[in-house]
């Protein structure tokens, strides 16, 4: 397993050169724009079509499962940060760019789990994030439908159609022939993404197989930060995650207009951990770096919690967890706040 996983990360970790030429974006534009964060429902161009073109070449793996974390030698403490960036189908979700400039300014590495229709409604987001050395971008779904209930074509496109999204915008961005994030080096951006993460964390054997045969790697978490949950606020969220990360974590936020108080939390969470001689990295750095612990299914926090979803679509307060089933909880907060 070790081999088969350490192959896939080389290739995820290879990029090609391009030519030297313009900038790609203006001084500043980089930076976060009031109001990109919100989640704006119901709009007629929340409606997109999946790219129509042929994939990029891959080649598909043997399912083993999904990685939770990674055992890392004794003394090593590295964490992988995730953010997910994901879009159902009815919505244009948003993009929280001042967690990207608190990362950024830090030089903090992460990784980002990012929706195929998030992608095409945020396109020049999508290319500063995949052209950012900083930053490793990877497979999220399509519209984030829930891939437990779902079988067939429906299944294997919601897959597909987000790795036909990112082979788009790259080439989109391949086509400006433009210098990247550091004002320096040609813009670039894997061939291919290589990793995936199921929407809610749900999924079953069939999903689990339908994802390697696509030439994906499934990666899951073993802390989620909460913050989804309205009410969880900065302080809740950074008591949660230090209290349970650990040498080889993976550990999930969202920057897609629902992690309602992930930007105030960073800071404390970042400050704390390096203070404990952590330093992070990107998920295939992370696996890269030790040996991935693979389950055979996929849960948040216990096995079966996310076989619940959808049972219960109403957002719960649950203190320091996030009851998976009410991922969308901004659709039900109270007025007040419906601007995000």
């Amino acid at each position: 397993m070790r081999a088969g996983v350490t192959l896939l990360l080389l290739g995820l970790l290879t990029v090609p050169a391009t030519a030297e030429p313009a900038a790609c974006w203006a001084p500043g534009a980089l930076a976060h724009r009031a109001g990109d964060e919100r989640v704006q429902k119901g709009v007629k161009l929340a409606h997109i079509a999946p790219p129509k073109r042929e994939l990029a070449d891959y080649s598909p793996l043997p399912q083993r499962g999904a990685v939770r974390r990674v055992k890392l030698p004794p003394g090593a403490k590295l964490i992988a940060l995730t953010f997910d960036l994901c879009e159902l189908p009815s919505e244009i979700a948003g993009y929280q760019g001042g967690i990207v400039d608190f990362l950024r300014q830090n030089q903090i590495k992460a990784t980002f789990f990012m929706g195929g229709k998030w992608m095409l409604s945020h396109r020049e987001r999508t290319q500063q994030l995949m052209s950012d050395p900083l930053f490793e971008v990877a497979n999220h779904s399509w519209e984030h439908r829930n891939l437990r209930v779902v079988a067939g074509s429906a299944l294997s496109d919601e897959i597909k159609n987000a790795q036909l999204a990112y082979e788009q915008v790259r080439d989109e961005l391949a086509a400006k022939q433009c210098v990247g994030a550091d004002d320096r080096t040609p813009a670039r951006a894997p061939r291919r993404l290589g990793l995936f993460r199921f929407p809610y964390g749900a999924c079953n054997a069939a999903a689990l197989n339908e994802v390697a045969s696509q030439g994906l790697l499934p990666i899951q978490w073993d802390v989620s930060s909460g913050d989804p949950t309205f009410t969880q606020s900065a302080r809740a969220i950074e008591h949660h995650v230090l209290a349970n990360a650990a040498p080889g974590s993976i550990i999930l936020f969202h920057a897609n207009g629902r992690g309602w108080h992930t930007e105030g939390a960073l800071p404390g969470i970042v400050a704390a951990l390096k203070a404990q001689g952590y330093g992070f990295v990107t998920v295939s750095e992370l696996m890269t770096a030790g040996e991935p612990v693979m389950t055979a299914t996929c849960y948040d926090s216990r096995p079966g919690d996310t076989d619940q979803w959808p049972r219960r679509p109403a957002p719960v307060a649950t203190g320091f967890g996030w009851p998976w089933q009410w991922q969308g909880v901004a659709q039900t907060a109270a007025p007040a706040f419906r601007t995000r």
